[in-house]
């Protein structure tokens, strides 16, 4: 977790969270304008260890998406595009449009069975394949080492790429137990150059200190369910101490219950944006990497202009403050094949 009152960048993996490098910015060009209801203090509008700004530039919006470099080069932004539930020809579409609009962190998984369009629409954007981290995830019925292997080769060859720059141990699946023998498996892929950043999702604290207790590595990323629903608020200390960004997926919750809540919609009036801007900056502000899924155009670049504006205290309460439930599956019980 990268929250505001104290983050620190994050290495890729390594055996100690002490390691730390510049962040750097990358530009992103941007359509949809912000009428923001007041001034805005522009030191507060990005946790620490992130950087970026949004200026006017011959009337568009140009907006510097902060990312994090980690120790092998990777660029993290702050916000990325979600591909579940698309399926190839959706994905490419998405996966075009989004990069066209300035996203450069792409999400997918072998079990979203959209690789292959997530693959053609990177081709087809023409954006430089340097300037896109594509995510993608192992599946369950993969876990092993020389299973992991072989099913990274398949998620390379699906995407078209000679490298993964972020690649995910989708679930734990505690009762496989086989989760460290396809760690080990991609500590190699890392090491081989065939993989630039490895991590995990929907591990709990104990499933990551048995990798670091085991391996002496920690995952970069750990992407879980995070929601103003479910905030996860001992889990992303846990990732603040051991120094390990939280990636946010189904970062809206599910269906309508939070974008037509009445005080997210105040908060969203007051400042002159949609209530699913509100909910995304609020995982900007907690130092989160919100992977919101849209395949519509103007949703994706509404989704992505969440960084020229901050949510007071006052207002991040107002989206936090609900009782906590989770949506999805518990990491100790679900499996995921």
């Amino acid at each position: 977790m990268c929250p505001a009152a104290g983050c620190t960048s994050i290495p890729a993996a390594r055996t100690s969270p002490s390691s730390v490098s510049q962040p750097v910015v990358m530009r992103a060009p941007m359509v949809v304008r912000l009428s923001v209801g007041r001034p805005v203090d522009r030191s507060s509008r990005y946790p620490r260890g992130w950087r970026g700004r949004t200026q006017s530039r011959k009337g568009s919006t140009v907006s510097e998406i902060p990312v994090r470099r980690l120790d092998d080069g990777t660029r993290l932004p702050a916000l990325g595009l979600g591909t579940w539930p698309l399926d190839d020809t959706q994905a490419e579409e998405a996966v075009a449009g989004a990069l066209g609009v300035g996203y450069r962190l792409i999400d997918t998984a072998t079990n979203y069975g959209n690789e292959t369009g997530v693959g053609r629409g990177v081709a087809r954007s023409g954006v430089p394949r340097e300037e896109i981290v594509i995510t993608t995830k192992l599946p369950g019925r993969h876990h092993g080492h020389e299973e992991t292997l072989a099913s990274f080769e398949e998620s390379r060859r699906r995407l078209g790429v000679d490298h993964v720059d972020l690649y995910l141990i989708h679930w734990p699946l505690p009762r496989v137990g086989k989760y460290v023998d396809s760690w080990r498996a991609m500590i190699k892929l890392r090491e081989s150059g065939l993989v630039h950043a490895i991590g995990v999702s929907n591990f709990t604290a104990e499933h990551i200190e048995r990798l670091e207790k085991e391996t002496g590595v920690l995952p970069a990323v750990n992407q879980i369910e995070l929601h103003p629903l479910f905030p996860q608020d001992e889990l992303r200390a846990f990732h603040e101490e051991k120094g390990i960004v939280t990636e946010s997926w189904s970062p809206l919750g599910r269906g309508a219950e939070l974008l037509e809540d009445a005080r997210i919609g105040a908060v969203a009036e007051e400042l002159g944006v949609t209530p699913a801007q509100v909910v995304l900056r609020w995982h900007v502000q907690l130092g989160a990497v919100p992977i919101p899924k849209s395949s519509d155009p103007d949703r994706q670049r509404a989704n992505l202009d969440v960084f020229g504006f901050t949510l007071t205290p006052d207002q991040m309460a107002a989206v936090t403050d609900r009782a906590p439930r989770r949506l999805g599956g518990d990491p100790e019980t679900h499996e995921e094949f």
